[in-house]
């Protein structure tokens, strides 16, 4: 599971590291309509090469902060501790 803080109308779609033990991901697109959720899931099932379908968000889908479990990851990306 991932503690993340999303970051919505941000710059860029990028992962920004691990601030205060929550991963930091900024998106482009706003909160409005599900569009920063779907954005973030999108780009973590990416980073962890699985379809969309095997991110899920637990918890906080109206909130900056956010827990998610990504199902069956294919690969680990370089940003996430190693024994994560």
């Amino acid at each position: 599971m991932l503690e993340v803080r999303l970051q919505p109308r941000a710059g860029d779609n990028s992962v920004a590291g691990f601030v205060d033990g929550r991963l930091r991901i900024r998106v482009t697109a706003a909160p409005v309509n599900n569009a920063a959720n779907q954005r973030m899931i999108a780009l973590l099932a990416k980073e962890f090469g699985v379809a969309k379908s095997r991110v899920r968000l637990l918890a906080g889908a109206r909130k900056r902060d956010k827990r998610v479990v990504i199902e069956g990851p294919r690969r680990l990306p370089g940003w996430l501790p190693e024994g994560s």
